[in-house]
């Protein structure tokens, strides 16, 4: 066989060429399967943008399918725990223009905090399973309370309360929690060429 190829230098550069392109044919097809990517790689990127909150104020049963929807065309300020600056970093990642938080999730109501009216707590640690920042401290049969700066207001532990000692508290606005209204940029205005400007008036 070697002397064959040796006699056909055309032939024996043939089957190197086909030996290389299988050895490579078969790297690549090891690669697509072994680095295969699985999810949409946006979808991910937007996905480290929300506060990971899971409190299904968007109209969405998480983050995640919050971020699928955005990459689907969604807006992007439907987010009130995130606020302006989460939907200011969606709209950096995404090249769009960032708008105000929407008026129905977020500027509808002001925001608010969970408080537990402790002497009525009987301890059963429904609110604790509902919440979904872990912003709740107790027990079994033990007093419950609220880590007021970790609550974003979801609302999600009032509902399973048996005994409806928790209620939402607006927190006044101040200045660590005041958010900046951004102005939005007026729409450029069409420059005149020389043929569509308005002749001088002889004096």
């Amino acid at each position: 066989m070697i002397e064959l190829l040796t006699q056909h230098p055309v032939a024996a550069a043939l089957v190197a060429l086909a030996a290389l392109a299988i050895g490579f044919g078969a790297l690549l097809g090891f690669a697509s399967v072994r680095y295969a990517v699985t999810g949409n790689p946006i979808v991910e990127q937007i996905l480290e943008k929300l506060p990971q909150t899971q409190c299904g104020q968007c109209g969405h049963p998480g983050c995640r399918p919050y971020a699928e929807a955005i990459a689907a065309g969604e807006p992007i300020n439907k987010c009130p725990p995130g606020g302006q600056a989460t939907i200011n970093a969606l709209a950096d990642l995404l090249h769009v223009e960032a708008p105000a938080l929407d008026a129905e999730p977020g500027e509808g109501r002001p925001r608010a905090v969970a408080f537990i009216r402790e002497d009525e707590c009987i301890g059963c640690t429904k609110c604790i399973q509902a919440c979904p920042v872990d912003a709740i401290l107790g027990a079994a049969k033990q007093m419950h309370t609220v880590i007021a700066s970790e609550c974003t207001g979801c609302d999600l532990c009032v509902e399973p309360c048996p005994v409806d000692c928790i209620e939402m508290r607006p927190v006044p606005s101040t200045a660590h929690g005041w958010s900046w209204e951004l102005p939005r940029r007026a729409a450029p205005r069409a420059s005149l060429i020389a043929s569509d400007a308005p002749a001088e008036r002889a004096a």
